[in-house]
Formats: C-alpha cells, sequence, structure tokens
C-alpha cells in the first residue's frame, strides 16, 4: 500500500531519480514544500545563495564541468526573474540544468496575487523546454520529459513553474519512483555518423593541404579531446578553438594554436587563414567566433549533433554531417588510415612553420620583470598565475577582460577551463567556482574575476565562506568596468563615461565575510600568496591592482595581423 507524499516530496524524489545531486537557491514561501523535503532526502542538498542569480550560474558551472544536471530554485515573481541572467548563460553555452520556480496557487496563477507573473513566458526564450505544472499527477511525467529534454541532443537547462498547491498538498497514491531512473542509461547516447558521409569527408580531407580543425564548445560538452587529438596527430591537422571551444583540448599539445574570436589570439587567427578545409567540430560558427560574419572561410565540413545547427551560416560553403564528435573523429581516422602517412608527410613543413610561429607568439608575452611591482601588467599577472597553479586547477575567468586575458593561459587538461561565452553574463566567476569545488573540495579552482564582475557576485563571498573549498579568487582591479573603459578609449576619441568607480578594498571586504583577503601589488607577492593559498587547501581573495594603460583590445599578441 502506497505512502501518500507532498507533492513536495515528489519533486524531490524525482531529482534524486534523475542523479540530481544539488539544489542552489534563495528560499521563499512558495518554495518550501520542495525544500524542506531535500533536508530528509539522501543524495540531495540544498545550497543556498546570496541571490538567486548566483544560484543559477552554479547550476550552469556544475552542469559544465560534469556534464550531468544540478537544480536552481527560486520563489515566484523577483525571485524567479533573479535567476533569469544565470539560466541564460546556461542556454548560449549549452549547459544543462533544471530550473524550478515556484508559482502561487494553482487557482490564482495570472491574477493579481502577489508578487504574481507568468514564469513560462518568462523563461521559454532561453531554456530548451518550459512547461506549468499545476496539477500533481503531472510531476513526474513532467520531470521525465523536462531531463530528456536537458541531457539529448545539444543539452541546456529545462525550466519547471509549479503552483503552489501543486507541492504543498497530499497526494494519496503516488507513483513509484525508481532509485535509479532509466532515462539515465540512454539520454547521453549520441549519434554516430552515417557511412555515407563519413567517406565524403575523408574523400575530401585527402584532397586537402591544410586543413584546419576548428573546434567549437561542442568539444567541451562531448568530452572529446582524447579522439580529436588523436585524429589530428593521425593526419597532421592543427587544431584551433572559438572563444567558447577553450578548454576543449590542452594548449600545450603541439598540434594546438589557441582560440579564434572578435578578439582571439593573432596565432590562432593566422592559422585559420591558411586553411583550404575548415573541420568545424561542434561550433556553431556564430558572430563571436566570426567576427560577426565576416571572416571569410573556405570550404567547411561541419559536425554536430543538432541538425539545426549545421548550415545555419556559410551554408553555402558548408557540407554537413550529424554526429557525435568524438565517434566522427574516430571513425574518420580509421577511414583515412590509407592516405594517412602521406597527409603527415605533406603537412609536416607547414606544421614546423606554425609550430616556429606558436614559440614566438608565447615568447612575446613572457613576463620582462617576475618582481615588478604594481599596477601590474594583467598579462604578466596570468602568466605568473599559470606558473606557481597547479597543473589540475580549474580556471574560471568572468565575463570582459579576464577572458581575454586567459588567452595566456596553458591549459595542461581538457575540462579545466569555463567561462560565460553566448550570454558574457558577468558575476560568473565566484559563484561558478563555489561550484566547481562542491564537485571536488580538494581540487584547486582559480577564479579570475574583474572588480565590476565581483561588485555584482560580491555577496557570495558570505557563500564561498560558508562551502569552503580550495578556492582562489584574484581580482583584476583597475576600479572600472575596465573592458568597456578601453573600448571607449579606443573608439571615442578617449572619452568614457559610466565606466569608472572608487577604490574598493576587496581583500578587507572578503575577510568582513569570513574569507581571508588581502591587496596584492607586486608579481613576487602575488606567485608565494597563491601558492600557500593552494597548498593551504582553504578559500582565500586577493585583490591585485592592474595598470589600465595595458589595453586588451590593443594588446599586440591579440591583435590580428594584417594581410
Amino acid at each position: 500500500m502506497s505512502t501518500s507524499k507532498t507533492g513536495g516530496q515528489l519533486v524531490v524524489d524525482m531529482l534524486t531519480s534523475l542523479g540530481v545531486e544539488y539544489v542552489f537557491g534563495v528560499v521563499g514561501g512558495q518554495t518550501l514544500a520542495i525544500t524542506d523535503a531535500i533536508i530528509d532526502t539522501p543524495g540531495i542538498q540544498l545550497v543556498h545563495t546570496r541571490h538567486e542569480n548566483a544560484a543559477a550560474v552554479m547550476m550552469d558551472a556544475y552542469g559544465r564541468l560534469t556534464g550531468k544536471p544540478a537544480a536552481c530554485i527560486a520563489t515566484t515573481g523577483p525571485g524567479a526573474t533573479n535567476l533569469l541572467t544565470g539560466v541564460g548563460g546556461a542556454y548560449r553555452d549549452s549547459s544543462p540544468g533544471y530550473v524550478l520556480t515556484c508559482n502561487n496557487n494553482g487557482e490564482n496563477i495570472h491574477k493579481d496575487d502577489a508578487q504574481n507573473a507568468d514564469h513560462v513566458e518568462l523563461f521559454k526564450p532561453l531554456v530548451k523546454y518550459s512547461r506549468l505544472v499545476a496539477h500533481a499527477s503531472s510531476i513526474k511525467q513532467a520531470m521525465e520529459e523536462a531531463h530528456v529534454n536537458a541531457v539529448t541532443g545539444n543539452p541546456g537547462p529545462v525550466h519547471l513553474d509549479f503552483a503552489r498547491d501543486t507541492i504543498e498538498g497530499l497526494i494519496t497514491d503516488p507513483p513509484t519512483v525508481p532509485a535509479v531512473h532509466p532515462s539515465r542509461a540512454w539520454v547521453s547516447e549520441r549519434p554516430s555518423a552515417n557511412p555515407a558521409a563519413l567517406a565524403r569527408v575523408a574523400e575530401r580531407l585527402a584532397r586537402a593541404e591544410r586543413p584546419v580543425i576548428w573546434l567549437g564548445n561542442g568539444g567541451n560538452r562531448a568530452r572529446a579531446s582524447e579522439d580529436v587529438l588523436a585524429l589530428a596527430d593521425a593526419l597532421a591537422i592543427p587544431v584551433v578553438t572559438t572563444f567558447n571551444g577553450i578548454g576543449s583540448v590542452p594548449t600545450t599539445h603541439p598540434l594546438v594554436f589557441g582560440a579564434v574570436t572578435r578578439m582571439g589570439t593573432a596565432l590562432a587567427g593566422d592559422v585559420l587563414d591558411d586553411a583550404d578545409l575548415v573541420l568545424a567540430l561542434g561550433n556553431s560558427l556564430n558572430a563571436v567566433s566570426t567576427t560577426r560574419w565576416r571572416r571569410a572561410l573556405p570550404e567547411v565540413i561541419q559536425v554536430d549533433v543538432e541538425p539545426a545547427m549545421i548550415g545555419r551560416y556559410y551554408s553555402e560553403i558548408t557540407q554537413g554531417v550529424v554526429s557525435d564528435l568524438g565517434s566522427f573523429a574516430r571513425d574518420l581516422a580509421t577511414a583515412a588510415t590509407g592516405y594517412a602517412a602521406a597527409a603527415r608527410e605533406g603537412r609536416a613543413g607547414w606544421i614546423a612553420s606554425l609550430a616556429k610561429a606558436r614559440d614566438a607568439w608565447w615568447q612575446g608575452t613572457e613576463v620582462a620583470d617576475a618582481a615588478a611591482e604594481g599596477p601590474l601588467s594583467p598579462a604578466d599577472i596570468v602568466r605568473t598565475l599559470r606558473e606557481v597553479a597547479p597543473e589540475e586547477t580549474v580556471l574560471i575567468p568572468d565575463a570582459g577582460n579576464p577572458g581575454v586575458w586567459s588567452f595566456l593561459w596553458e591549459i595542461q587538461r581538457p575540462g579545466s577551463y569555463i567561462k560565460p561565452v553566448g550570454f558574457g553574463n558577468m558575476g560568473f566567476a565566484l559563484p561558478s567556482a563555489i561550484a566547481a569545488s562542491l564537485i571536488d573540495p580538494a581540487r584547486p579552482v582559480l577564479a579570475l574575476i574583474g572588480d565590476g564582475s565581483l561588485g555584482m557576485s560580491l555577496g557570495e563571498i558570505e557563500t564561498l565562506a560558508r562551502t569552503g573549498g580550495n578556492v582562489c579568487v584574484v581580482v583584476l582591479n583597475d576600479s572600472s568596468y575596465g573592458n568597456i573603459r578601453q573600448e571607449q578609449e579606443l573608439h571615442f576619441d578617449g572619452r568614457t563615461t559610466g565606466v569608472d568607480f572608487g577604490t574598493v578594498d576587496f581583500g578587507m571586504a572578503a575577510r568582513a565575510m569570513g574569507v581571508d583577503g588581502e591587496v596584492v601589488t607586486d608579481l613576487s607577492t602575488l606567485r608565494r600568496r597563491v601558492a600557500e593559498a593552494f597548498a593551504a587547501g582553504t578559500p582565500v581573495v586577493l585583490d591585485v591592482p592592474i595598470d589600465r594603460d595595458v589595453n586588451a583590445w590593443t594588446f599586440p599578441s591579440f591583435t590580428a595581423r594584417k594581410r
């Protein structure tokens, strides 16, 4: 005989059945039937934040780093709308997650009740699936459908809006919920290329003299680093990434040449400009990658798990293949075995010249003075951080200049780098670092964040104090929205508006919220303090004043070569 339970308990049972370990959020009156049920449910944990946006970002970061969905939760009206920015970041960067909003009683939704808002319409443009759950009998099916949408194909967030009486009311005969839902066994499966398409690509690749793999965010989502690099090695094909594809392959691999984007590395842009064939793997060819589609490309072979992404741009020069990137790379390497040796021999001189250019590029960014005192160049800061941070460190740059300066960070392991790209949402790095430390409390996490972004997420330092973890937050502090200030200076005759702040001591602010922090004004101290922080394994905030005259928009290593 079934034991009655609330709708909220059924929601939590389904979350655990579907593999959700964390719910991030800010509780409110409407959420309590769900959050209270978490208390007594093994295997799932509520992590409360100071702002709902941070909860959505933590859901996003968890999805990026694990490939599995976590959940974020908020109450009706302003609680729900505060989630939107972080949810948009997850959607635009293809990160799976459950967005749970809790509405008023079903009979009062769309009426003038307290904090009334149409959550489904609000979230619909920024999620893969959005639905009101207004009856307890629909909870299980709605969550199963949401799960399939979140994880299959191109992953992303899904939204369920629960009526308050739906989750607070008792269900006298609740459905059986398996401990491990069967859908978890198949939703991560991806299609392989059909043999005809594979043969067509192999034939075209055999004729190419200078093919280039342009790897996008799909490389991160597919966790295809090993297979893509094996293909590159087999056929001597250089690899560049999109801005969103950074982290999908180690930049220390001899065939990886950096990121191509609107503000990318000059080296990677030159590699792509040399190509006579582009293998766009998990690469949507979006505006950020192609300088708003002004970049001229040769013939493109575009591979994606989502058919609708193929040929969306550059359609007339594109051949498409619907496939998982890993299986495509493995199968193509096998199909090309007959000419692999000849391909490597024919491309050896080109690859050698590219390797020489890469060495020169890195030499051009070396730290001139290891004992330099502030204000410091952000380029020197990033190179110094890479010297001292452990190999396995997860780097999380925030939006704006920190993401651009992270081109100078050598990625030594795939899956050790995340940042907001498609939505470019500020306030990303600190909440994401907290999520990363929850996944693996011992793993070093370095959040590279501007003072503008930290100002938007400052309250989450208290969340970091509660959760702990091996987290080092480095603040690139120029007392401004630096990326926009520099763009104004470059394009508006040096005139600026709306970008400058007063001086803030973020080290002191961190200490006030329970995290060790200080201002660091020289590279020697920075090197020492970061090493000490990671050795101790406890959070620290290092506020580093930076040279406002070092402009990311004109930094020589990021400026495209004039042809």
